[in-house]
C-alpha cells in the first residue's frame, strides 16, 4: 500500500465499510436495488431472523447516511416505504458484483 493511501484521513475504505457495515445493511441495499420499493413488512419477510428492533436500526441508518428514502403515507393504517435514494443506487453495479461474486464463490467452494 503506498504511504499516501495509508495516511488517508478518512480511509474511503474505512469509511463505506462503516457506512453499508451491520449485519443486514448490504442486504437491504440489495433487496431495495432489486425490487425498488419495499414496506416494511416485506422486508421483515425477506430477513425472517432478523428482529424488528434490528431491521428498524439498520433502516435509521441507512436512511441517515442518504442511502434509502423514507416515504410515510397518511394513511390508516400507517403505510411506509423503503426505496434507494440517488446515492444509494449509484451502488446498484458494485451490490451486483458481490452478488456475482458471492455466485462464484458458492459454486466454486462446496461444502
Amino acid at each position: 500500500m503506498d504511504e499516501q493511501h495509508s495516511q488517508c484521513s478518512p480511509c474511503p475504505v474505512e469509511f463505506t465499510v462503516n457506512m453499508v457495515g451491520g449485519k443486514y445493511k448490504l442486504v437491504i441495499l440489495h433487496k431495495l436495488s432489486i425490487h425498488g420499493v419495499r414496506r416494511f413488512n416485506e422486508l421483515r419477510k425477506d430477513f425472517p431472523n432478523i428482529t424488528q428492533r434490528t431491521l428498524t436500526r439498520q433502516l435509521r441508518e441507512l436512511e441517515s447516511d442518504g442511502l434509502i428514502n423514507r416515504q410515510v403515507y397518511s394513511e390508516i393504517p400507517p403505510k411506509v416505504e423503503y426505496s434507494l435514494s440517488e446515492t444509494g443506487k449509484s451502488l446498484h453495479s458494485i451490490l451486483h458484483q458481490i452478488e456475482n461474486w458471492g455466485l462464484n464463490y458458492i459454486a466454486n467452494n462446496p461444502k
